[in-house]
């Protein structure tokens, strides 16, 4: 009964890492991921995983058994990828538990294929540590540390004054990491080519800037700046000087990036739900998000406006829990879009019904099971991470959408029905009627 429920907590428990802070096994994040790993001379066996996942929980007792064994010889850490999905990203991650082996080239991790084992897992891990002293033997470099080795524009880096800061930075609607330096300072020196790394990779998503606190002194006291460089965090929204916050991350071209995408994704609104009323609500949905997530719920007098606001509040909930997705959102009722219905294989069994489109690519795919919290949830995660099973669009494009008014918020009422004049019938001439 205890291991049920020790199960059920890693499943629910948000944020949960499957490893105690007392393990061998180190918690890997954007934040310190490059400085511990990418940077280090070390050999790392790093885990990706999701707390959710059955065979990352039955992994959980070989790894750490692996940890240990290689503790002061090879380095082991876990990347939790529910919580840091821009580590998943950057290194390819499309299924749990993925293992990757960080050896002598840092830029390109081998891929453990081999058994889940303890035993297996230190095997592999010598076997790139010898590797590595071979290379080393040599005289071959390894693959470098430190920055991914992309070039940034330092034009990118926006330069900040006394007179321009509150204008550009507090007045604006956009995320922004602000650099204050010396141009004396060493440190500043060696981060500049990581903040115009940054500043290019974030371009159109964060702004960065930078500004020389020994010539603009107003603004590097209004900040208590001490030293240098200071950098600084500023939320996307409205924002005064008090919205001012410490960056914690890492000082290198990767760091930066992981971290401030990190901070992006908990900024991001929860998505509107929108109806599909005309030709723009469908492209503004799927044509710039990279996924839109299309349902049909029931016709209102099959469904009145409680049951309607139920199956809306599934999916408004289902939004905010994927909203750092960013991707788009739109119903239409039953009969309403017969041709997006055609297209995405839609209402066949029933209604409620949901897909998800991916534009670029013209593919969909469709929700199998319940429509239904956790239906939803299952089918989604599944989609995130690259499983499930896709179709081409049909006609390969978006299609034609008839115009209609926006659902009022109302219960739907039968027409009216007819009234029949019968004064003008003659009934004679009913009954005199022949009968088949």
């Amino acid at each position: 009964m205890i291991a049920v429920l020790g199960v059920l907590a890693l499943v629910t428990t948000g944020g949960y890492a499957l490893y105690p802070s007392s393990s061998e096994v180190v918690d890997l994040t954007p934040a310190n991921f490059d400085r511990l790993v990418v940077q280090s001379d070390a050999v790392w066996i790093v885990e990706f995983y999701a707390p959710w996942c059955g065979h990352c929980q039955q992994f959980v007792p070989e790894y750490s058994k692996a940890a240990t064994a290689l503790k002061g010889v090879i380095k082991v850490g876990a990347v939790n990828v529910d919580e840091h999905k821009s580590l998943g990203g950057q290194y390819g991650v499309q299924g749990f538990p993925t293992v990757k082996i960080f050896g002598a080239n840092k830029n390109k991790p081998d891929d453990y294929n081999g058994p889940r084992t303890a035993q297996g897992l230190v095997d592999a891990g010598f076997d790139s540590l010898r590797s590595k002293v071979s290379m080393q033997m040599s005289g071959k470099k390894s693959g470098g540390s430190g920055s991914s080795g992309k070039k940034g524009d330092p034009k990118d880096v926006i330069e900040l004054t006394d007179s321009n800061f509150d204008s550009l930075v507090l007045n604006s609607e956009d995320m922004w990491l602000v650099e204050f330096y010396a141009p004396w300072c060493g440190h500043c020196k060696n981060l500049a080519p990581h903040w115009a790394q940054a500043a290019s990779e974030l371009k159109g998503k964060v702004k960065l800037g930078a500004l020389d606190a020994t010539v603009h002194t107003i603004k590097s006291n209004q900040y208590g700046v001490q030293g240098y460089p200071t950098i600084k965090f500023f939320p996307p929204g409205k924002k005064d000087a008090s919205s001012a916050s410490e960056y914690n991350g890492g000082r290198t071209g990767n760091d930066i990036v992981n971290w401030a995408l990190e901070k992006l994704a908990e900024n991001v609104p929860a998505p509107e739900i929108k109806e599909v009323i005309d030709e723009d609500s469908l492209k503004e949905a799927c044509e710039q998000h990279p996924l839109c997530v299309v349902a049909v719920l029931p016709h209102i007098l099959d469904c009145q406006a409680d049951c309607r606001n139920s199956y809306l509040d599934i999916l408004t909930k289902m939004g905010d829990k994927y909203k750092k997705k960013m991707w788009g959102w739109i119903w239409a009722e039953a009969g309403a879009q017969p041709e997006l219905e055609t297209m995405l294989e839609i209402g066949g069994f029933g209604y409620p019904a949901m897909a998800v489109m991916n534009t670029k690519k013209m593919k969909y795919s469709l929700l199998r099971g319940s429509f239904s919290s956790d239906g939803i949830n299952e089918f989604l995660r599944d989609l995130s991470f690259g499983r499930g099973s896709t179709a081409p669009v049909k006609g390969a494009a978006l299609p034609k959408i008839n115009p209609t008014e926006p659902w009022d918020g109302k219960d739907g009422e039968l027409p009216p029905e007819e009234d029949i004049d019968l004064s003008d019938v003659d009934l004679d001439d009913i009954d005199n009627k022949d009968e088949l």
